[in-house]
């Protein structure tokens, strides 16, 4: 039986970011789920993809993007059949770290005040944006300007908490994990990732040179063949 592949993206972005990966897919005969990840809080993201995970039949590759990291690390595992993890540009954390703590290991992220447009919502909680100034050359510095300017006016802000809330016990522990790494991600440093996918025991790193933090974007092709390498390898694990 073929696994679904469950996409999740991640902040300052939504599921178009896999429109590419997801035709590829699709042609590859995969079914494929671009999940609506809430980017509310962690827990309560990995419920809503965990429950995405519940109404699922057969095998389950999950595969995240940026915080979607995060979320898909914390997803129940109990929720289905989860076969593997693969992380694109993303966060991989252990028990007890978070988003920006992770990002603040290796120098090279350039989150920060002069880039992320904070706005305070009525619950008391507060929504994070890249400014659109900066999306272009933080986020997806590889992209035509033109569609770089469509993604910064179509992002969707992840919630400062999300972002600082600490990870439960990591799946990667027990599920076997790939990682895409674009090597020029001016979010989550490449070093970072590295050092994820190591702790991880990752099956296959994939570095990707000249690669901005939106390789789901900008190189389609490769992280499709990481994917259909993930799908083809669990049941022979």
């Amino acid at each position: 039986m073929k696994s679904t592949v469950v996409l999740v993206h991640g902040a300052f972005a939504g599921s178009a970011s896999w429109d590419g990966v997801t035709g590829a897919l699709l042609e590859a005969d995969l079914p494929v789920i671009a999940a609506a990840n809430p980017l509310r809080g962690l827990a309560a993201d990995a419920r809503a993809i965990s429950d995405v995970v519940r109404s699922i039949d057969g095998p389950v590759l999950l595969v995240a993007h940026s915080y979607g990291g995060a979320v898909m690390t914390n997803v129940d595992a109990g929720a289905g059949e989860i076969v593997g993890l693969v992380y694109v540009n993303g966060f991989a954390p252990a028990a007890g770290e978070n988003c920006f703590g992770l990002a603040a290991m290796y120098p090279g992220s350039m989150v920060g005040e002069e880039t992320v447009r904070p706005v305070p919502l009525s619950d008391g909680t507060t929504d994070f944006y890249i400014a659109p100034d900066s999306y272009h050359d933080v986020f997806c510095a590889d992209v035509p300007a033109a569609q770089a300017a469509i993604m910064a006016a179509t992002q969707r802000p992840a919630t400062q908490e999300a972002l600082v809330e600490p990870s439960g016990d990591p799946l990667w522990q027990d599920v076997p994990s790939w990682f895409v790494i674009g090597e020029e991600d001016r979010i989550i440093p490449a070093a970072l990732q590295r050092f994820e996918a190591e702790r991880a025991g990752a099956r296959r790193t994939l570095e990707l040179p000249g690669a901005s933090h939106a390789a789901s974007v900008s190189r389609p092709r490769e992280v499709v063949e990481l994917i259909l390498e993930a799908s083809r390898m669990p049941a022979a694990a």
